[in-house]
């Protein structure tokens, strides 16, 4: 393994521990609508990092050739934290959490599609074990609900639409600066929220808590932690990184114990680990 390679690993084990905050501050950021939520940290996000792009000289933003295509990719990171943000309001974190990160499974497959990076046959028995975590982590919860089908489905989405978040950042390394590439990204995906968080604002749901949620969640991990984690996809394969991501999982489900004493039934605990086990053998 080379020494950017090592420095790529670093970056994305920081970008962990910033993730891990994140279901905490959404649930403290209640009772605001997803939509609301998704939008205004998206915005702070890109508020932090076009100013580090100043600050570095990097160019704001891509060339109108490219607008297009950033679009896209704006449209991918919208709706992957608002599936990840709406999942949560219907399901509990472990089950989000673990089901947002059978995302390597996707990463893998988009990289061989668009990025022409294959992964050998054997490597599919990895799929076959993380779908049977997702069976037992939600087909034999003692307590499932058709709420919490919802919310495992939108926590799905999240994941496939995290796999192709992670390809495009990864197609986009040589093309342009780290902070210009984000920024635009943050940006766009805020402006793509826009309108439907306008329609379902709740003023009556701001408060002191509440925007100290939005604000840290917009520099935390989004603005620090996906930055962090587009950084390392610029010097490692993309499934690599969002594996080390997957622990996410670990360190939101302790937060979620410590700070909001949600604790997960041992049938959620059991399939989350089959299911990174599955997601392991994917990369190994």
């Amino acid at each position: 393994m080379t020494r950017d390679e090592r420095l790529g690993l670093l970056l994305v084990a920081l970008a962990v521990g910033l993730f891990s905050t994140s279901p905490v501050l959404i649930r403290w950021a209640a009772p605001l609508s997803p939509y609301e939520i998704t939008a205004w940290r998206l915005g702070v996000a890109a508020l932090v990092v076009m100013s580090l792009a100043r600050l570095k000289r990097q160019p704001l933003g891509p060339p109108r050739r490219d607008l297009r295509r950033f679009l896209g990719f704006g449209l991918i990171t919208a709706l992957h934290f608002l599936f990840y943000i709406a999942s949560l309001n219907f399901t509990t974190i472990a089950h989000s959490l673990a089901l947002v990160y059978t995302a390597p499974i996707f990463v893998t497959i988009a990289s061989a599609w668009f990025l022409h990076e294959p992964i050998p046959r054997r490597k599919w028995l990895g799929v076959i074990v993380a779908i049977i975590g997702i069976a037992i982590l939600t087909g034999f919860e003692p307590q499932m609900t058709g709420r919490m089908i919802v919310g495992d489905l939108l926590a799905i989405g999240s994941a496939v639409m995290f796999g192709l978040y992670s390809v495009a950042g990864r197609s986009q390394r040589t093309q342009y600066p780290l902070f210009t590439y984000a920024g635009a990204v943050y940006g766009l995906a805020a402006l793509w929220m826009l309108p439907i968080a306008a329609l379902t604002f709740t003023p009556s749901g701001y408060g002191w808590r509440q925007a100290g949620s939005l604000l840290s969640l917009g520099v935390l991990p989004l603005g620090l932690g996906h930055t962090l984690y587009n950084a390392a996809l610029r010097r490692v394969h993309a499934t690599y990184v969002n594996l080390i991501a997957t622990q996410e999982v670990t360190g939101g489900v302790i937060l979620g114990i410590l700070l909001l004493h949600e604790i997960p039934s041992l049938n959620a605990i059991i399939g989350a680990i089959v299911t990174l086990i599955g997601i392991a053998f994917v990369i190994v």
